[in-house]
């Protein structure tokens, strides 16, 4: 009887890794494909709610892998669902597929020449982000695990979301807008993973936190109203220029005298300022239009607060009015603690103990926030960059780069990562926050 059972727990662990054996060669396999359509995707990009080749693109790829297949979604998303052989919980991907406004200045062999109107204005259209990455590793995933789905215990929602980068002036889109029209329903999401590549990490390497991980963002117009007078004559009026500046200085110090930097970072930026026509007029009117990134609630609450009551009172003692008008543009990307201690083995194991680390907060925005409002998260750092390079290029600049290397592992851990939580019996819960 011993014999016996030692014998079918060897079977077991031979059959196991056979599976595992499988699969690897499955990633493997996937990696020449994954990069031809990223450079494909990137030399024809398209602006947020525009994105109709790259869309079509990916429905007829999920198409052709036997998926239900949703598009339209928020405009230009789209949503595929793959059911595994067994029933179980659903966990969702995401890709952000949209470009930026940005001329690309570069010498590569699949370079974006495209060009497109923007606000009014004729730009040229750039990955300058990497979501041309993020959209190539999700299309790759779906292949490996649509061969794989003896291995899934559940069902996988791939959510292709259009406009991360924010829709058109006028216009409804993104996370939010795909939230509201029930992307993380029918079936109900129970967990969410993303990653976003970083050119300035090393190809191979993991970067993650837990709690806050990127800020959220508002933006916020401050109006004030003074009394036009002659410019030689500012005793006769109330100069709204001179109320700025002092509102502008107050700001300031709610981060530097009232917010407690040692619990997480806050930023308030004006960005904008408009008043006057003339040399010689003191006018009667100032607008001010800026950001505001923070990473914790209860900060973010009272910074708002406080922002509301200084501009008011400091406009009122200097003999004007101003109001202060506070809009959400994303939430805090916060990643579900419970979660991440639950997946970072899987990481670890797919990228090396050593090449996943820990980083501090980004106070950079991210709306896959708002799929977090909805289920718990994990959203990590993909590493981009060539391995001992020297000069890496920003995110959003005309010169940014990304390797091609490093989207391999992107392709191995979001799969792991699936397979992983689904076949685990643990199933976090959203945190009060």
């Amino acid at each position: 009887m011993r014999q016996l059972g030692f014998l079918a727990l060897f079977l077991l662990g031979m059959t196991a890794q056979a599976q595992s054996t499988d699969l690897e060669k499955d990633i493997k396999a996937v990696e020449k494909k994954v990069i031809e359509w990223r450079r494909d995707i990137h030399q024809n990009p398209e602006l947020g709610n525009r994105e109709f080749k790259t869309a079509e693109k990916i429905a007829k790829h999920l198409r052709s892998l036997g998926m239900e297949v949703q598009t339209e979604v928020a405009h230009t998303g789209v949503v595929g669902l793959l059911k595994g052989d067994r029933p179980g919980k659903v966990v969702a991907l995401r890709a952000d597929i949209d470009a930026l406004p940005v001329t690309e200045r570069n010498d590569l062999p699949f370079k974006s020449t495209v060009t497109t109107e923007f606000m009014g204005e004729q730009v040229g259209v750039m990955h300058a982000c990497g979501h041309d990455t993020h959209t190539a590793i999700l299309m790759g995933v779906a292949e490996v695990l649509s061969k794989n789905k003896d291995k899934i215990k559940g069902t996988v929602k791939f959510i292709f979301q259009p406009a991360e980068e924010g829709p058109p002036p006028g216009e409804e889109g993104g996370a939010l807008m795909m939230v509201k029209e029930g992307v993380m329903e029918n079936p109900i999401v129970d967990a969410i993973f993303g990653l976003h590549i970083n050119s300035q990490t090393p190809v191979g390497m993991i970067r993650y936190k837990a709690g806050g991980t990127m800020a959220a963002a508002q933006s916020f117009t401050i109006k004030v109203k003074g009394k036009q007078s002659h410019g030689s004559q500012p005793w006769s009026g109330v100069d709204p220029i001179l109320i700025s500046a002092k509102i502008i200085d107050g700001l300031q110090t709610i981060i530097s005298r009232e917010t407690n930097l040692t619990n997480e970072a806050a930023v308030i930026t004006v960005g904008k300022i408009k008043s006057g026509v003339r040399f010689n007029i003191i006018p009667e009117e100032a607008e001010m239009i800026g950001t505001i990134r923070t990473l914790d609630y209860d900060m973010k609450e009272k910074l708002n607060k406080r922002m509301v009551e200084m501009v008011g009172d400091i406009a009122k003692a200097y003999g004007g009015e101003a109001t202060c008008e506070i809009k959400d543009a994303t939430d805090i990307t916060y990643n579900n603690h419970e979660l991440v201690d639950m997946m970072l083995p899987t990481l670890k194991r797919v990228a090396g103990d050593a090449n996943v680390v820990t980083q501090k907060a980004v106070t950079g925005a991210e709306d896959f926030s708002y799929f977090q409002r909805e289920a718990p998260g994990f959203y990590f750092f993909l590493g981009g960059m060539t391995p001992g390079n020297t000069k890496s290029f920003p995110h959003h600049t005309p010169d940014f780069m990304i390797d091609d290397s490093g989207l391999l592992l992107g392709v191995k851990a979001m799969t792991q990562l699936s397979l992983d939580y689904l076949n685990s019996e643990q199933t976090p819960r959203l945190e009060s926050r």
